[in-house]
């Protein structure tokens, strides 16, 4: 990048800090109208949120100087909102909580920061909102600090609701260009399945699961009906962002027990002998390859798989 692209991209992150920081209020001197600092919520908030952290995890993480933290913490007990419990297993440790006076102190700064974002958002249209939290998500994965000890927001798995469907139509035909280099003859596919699954969908043996995380669509799958005795697991997907916490096997598993709980007797899925990720999934939930074909479609030559699940 050249010096000049650089400089540039820097003066966009710091208007786009002086505007957050006038958005969120974080320079009034009284966090949600209340007697305590912005930094003093900031250590209370982690401290109704963790177990039993010690006051050297809360600076670290908190990029917050020994000595300020530890004026705070001196404060916090002072006013009998933190306990400090000495390590059982280390003597040199000492773990921190909140009191029951404390999360009595803490309670409403959360209820009054949950309801400002609120306010924040609810000027926005839904897909507008997504869109925010998105861009929250993508600026946290490039540029924050991965912490592995925190795990990552849990996902909802739901029934579609409206638009939700031609966010699979797009995401499929986004994503297979992208990563397999699929044409827009496979977006047109998908399309005629999502189609076919509202005009013929079977409320008692049918289904389609969406997965989101945060608001946001991060995966989906279908079962349809073939046969009274034989259903079809199509149109699994999980976004880039989504891979390697369990989500797809999440989905799959969906799929596997609807179709048990219903009474179908085999599940079936049509795949591509290059979506191995996709192929693990399928073979770790019981599937088995029964049988292969080549063939030439969405723009390149590809090996069709039918796999099968006896249930």
């Amino acid at each position: 990048m050249d010096a000049r692209g650089l400089e540039r991209r820097v003066g966009a992150v710091r208007r786009f800090n002086r505007f957050y920081t006038r958005k969120i209020g974080v320079l009034r001197e009284g966090a949600y109208r209340s007697s305590f600092s912005l930094t003093q919520v900031r250590v209370l908030y982690e401290l109704a949120h963790r177990d039993r952290p010690t006051a050297t995890e809360l600076g670290r993480d908190l990029g917050l100087d020994a000595g300020y933290l530890s004026r705070i913490l001196r404060g916090f007990e002072k006013r009998g909102l933190v306990a400090k419990t000495r390590s059982a297993t280390d003597g040199r440790r000492t773990h921190l909580a909140l009191t029951a006076q404390g999360r009595k102190a803490f309670a409403p700064l959360d209820a009054r920061s949950h309801d400002e974002v609120a306010a924040m958002l609810s000027g926005l249209s839904g897909d507008e909102q997504g869109r925010v939290v998105a861009a929250m998500h993508t600026v946290q994965e490039l540029v924050g600090e991965r912490d592995a000890s925190r795990p990552p927001a849990a996902f909802v798995v739901r029934s579609p609701q409206p638009g939700d469907l031609g966010w699979v139509v797009h995401r499929h035909g986004a994503l297979y260009a992208r990563e397999y280099g699929y044409d827009q003859e496979f977006e047109g596919l998908v399309a005629e399945i999502v189609a076919r699954f509202v005009r013929r969908f079977d409320a008692k043996r049918e289904r389609c699961w969406i997965a989101e995380r945060d608001g946001d669509i991060v995966g989906c799958v279908f079962l349809v009906k073939k046969s009274r005795a034989v259903a079809q697991l199509r149109l699994l997907l999980v976004e880039p962002s989504a891979r390697g916490g369990g989500l797809g096997t999440r989905l799959v598993g969906e799929c596997v027990r609807f179709a048990r709980q219903v009474g179908y007797r085999k599940l079936v899925l049509w795949t591509q002998s290059e979506l191995e990720a996709a192929r693990r999934l399928y073979e770790a939930a019981g599937f088995r390859l029964r049988r292969t074909e080549r063939h030439h479609r969405f723009g390149k030559a590809l090996v069709a798989e039918i796999w099968e699940l006896e249930l």
